[in-house]
């Protein structure tokens, strides 16, 4: 314990010009009397410490000393590639190993770029989750996160609609889309996605599998999303658009539906609408959608969408007469 400590107090040297004993103290979550020890036991190793006294003091490392005790281990080179991530990082149960990740690289950095991550932090930020939520860490995402990182089959139990179904998984990896977290899996040789928050029970086994050298995360994520957006389109409205309105459909209604239907669409009327046939998921989902376009879309078939759009038309115009 004592050792892995000395080395990270190297390391925190090596890659800053000077610490105060109170910061090396809250690095490595001792008392600054402690530092003064760890100071002292380097001395007499061999590792150059210099202590400066006073207000403005501080500990050092004189003379350019640089340490080899730098090497990554697994998690924490797994964890580096995902520093981008912090919430995620956080989720899953990885942020020690990605702190203590970034702390070898910058002590292995020259000193003129050792405020490149700084740098690059201030100018680039992920934020994942999406607008107007808050996302939730599934209970269950660490366990299955270090399944994925161990190459374990899992055993679990998931919640489908009004059943639960026990399941022998392969984990492959983790997406987090829009703050909600996935698992895609193998079951049965086939891959497919599980929602993470609708696992109750997931326990790894002491069985590894061997991964599928062929198998891309992000190509299989991006074609089951694809499936997944066409498969909940399963109604069909007509509507005639302004070119305002045109224009605006793709940032209301499903973005790839729309921007294929307006492709296929004629061109415009003697009144400069166009007419288009768009997929939507209902007809409860297109009225709220399309609501926001006002008098841009004119909503053509069915009757049904129609009718519900001329009674909206009349309550807003007597509201507001």
């Amino acid at each position: 314990m004592r050792a892995a400590r000395l080395i990270k107090m190297v390391l925190l040297l090596q890659s800053r010009p000077s610490m105060t004993g109170a910061e090396l103290a809250r690095e490595l979550e001792v008392s600054e009397r402690t530092v003064t020890r760890d100071a002292l036991a380097l001395s007499e190793a061999g590792v150059p410490v210099y202590a400066d006294r006073g207000r403005a003091g501080g500990y050092r490392l004189v003379g350019g000393y640089r340490t080899g005790l730098t090497g990554l281990a697994r998690t924490e080179a797994e964890a580096l590639f995902l520093s981008g991530l912090p919430g995620a990082l956080r989720d899953m149960g990885l942020e020690d190993a990605a702190s203590a990740a970034r702390l070898k690289v910058t002590a292995a950095l020259l000193p003129s770029l050792r405020n490149a991550s700084d740098s690059a932090a201030g100018r680039f930020h992920l934020d994942a989750p999406g607008w107007y939520q808050e996302p939730e860490t599934p209970e269950l995402l660490p366990v299955i996160a270090e399944a994925v990182w161990d190459d374990r089959r899992i055993r679990a139990t998931y919640r489908r609609r009004d059943a639960e179904v026990e399941r022998e998984l392969e984990p492959y990896g983790l997406v987090l889309k829009a703050g909600v977290w996935y698992l895609c899996a193998r079951a049965g040789g086939t891959f497919r996605v599980y929602r993470i928050d609708r696992f109750s029970s997931a326990a790894a086994d002491e069985e590894f599998f061997e991964r599928d050298d062929d198998f891309d995360l992000p190509a299989f994520w991006e074609e089951r999303a694809a499936q997944f957006a066409r498969s909940i389109l399963r109604a069909e409205v007509v509507v005639r658009a302004t070119e305002d309105g045109a224009r605006r459909l793709p940032y209301v209604t499903d973005r790839a539906a729309a921007l294929e239907a307006l492709a296929a669409a004629g061109p415009p009327d003697g009144g400069g609408r166009v007419t288009v046939t768009l997929p939507v998921e209902s007809l409860d989902v297109a009225y709220s959608q399309l609501l926001s376009l006002g008098p841009e879309v004119e909503v053509v078939e069915p009757q049904e969408l129609r009718d519900r759009f001329a009674g909206a038309a009349a309550g807003m115009r007597d509201l507001y007469r």
